[in-house]
């Protein structure tokens, strides 16, 4: 399996990274796992929007998205348009917040080019892959997955506040990619979102093999959040993530 990072900002794009996507592939199969703001792109670096298979959505909130809006277009109107409709896995309503979000109403709707899935707990089968979703601790329906293949597994937080789900989504694999958008301060809310250190805490609860820190917003000191992660007692490789990284699991 190889992972690419193409965004990882939270909130908002950052300088150097869009917002939160991820592009894992295998046996020639393509899934891109959260479509943020500013990441469709990026994306295009790495694949041809075209090549995808599959996308899933962790929550509808901008960040991890929008830019679902632009695919859209791009799947509508391409050269070689219509293309076969693509299979999205999201919370029930996201026909209809990107339709809205989208606000062509005299235009193809979001269906024509896009097969969505309402997602739910439990697995299923995406091309090669095993997809396990877990509903983790945030305002709105929002997922974790777990995508195995061949022996290999990897995490994916999306948004979330501590959780015993990403934990057990986690527990074993190869790669975490797990979100750490606080800095340590007093009166943090709760069920919103992670430090690094309480993403090292799930990561070691997890025993996993390595771990990446996503969903970096851009007006925190990222060298504070690694040294916070180095704090919560993980011992495996830690690190921030980049877009363009990428990982092979072998």
């Amino acid at each position: 399996m190889k992972v690419t990072i193409v965004g990882c900002s939270g909130s908002y794009p950052g300088p150097d990274s869009p917002a939160s996507c991820y592009l894992l592939e295998a046996d020639g199969f393509r899934l891109v796992l959260d479509l943020g703001s500013g990441s469709l792109g990026a994306l295009q670096r790495h694949t041809s929007l075209y090549d995808v298979d599959a996308v899933c959505l962790s929550h509808l909130h901008a960040d991890h998205c929008l830019d679902m809006c632009a695919y859209h277009v791009a799947r509508t109107y391409g050269p070689q348009a219509p293309y076969p409709t693509l299979p999205v896995y999201a919370p029930a309503d996201a026909p209809s917040r990107l339709g809205a979000a989208y606000g062509m109403p005299d235009e193809p709707e979001m269906e024509c080019a896009f097969d969505f899935v309402s997602l739910s707990p439990g697995s299923f089968e995406v091309g090669p892959f095993t997809v396990t979703a877990g509903l983790v601790n945030h305002p709105v329906e929002a997922y974790g997955f777990r995508v195995s293949h061949g022996g290999r597994s990897v995490a994916y937080s999306g948004d979330t506040g501590e959780s015993a789900e990403l934990v057990k989504l986690a527990a074993g694999v190869d790669l975490l990619l797990c979100e750490a958008s606080f800095v340590e301060r007093p009166g943090l809310p709760a069920d919103l979102h992670l430090t690094g250190r309480q993403a090292a805490q799930h990561a070691a609860k997890a025993g996993v093999g390595r771990l990446v820190l996503t969903h970096l917003v851009p007006w925190n000191d990222q060298k504070t959040v690694l040294e916070e992660a180095s704090g919560g007692g993980y011992s495996g490789p830690l690190e921030l993530a980049r877009s363009g990284a990428v990982y092979e699991l072998t």
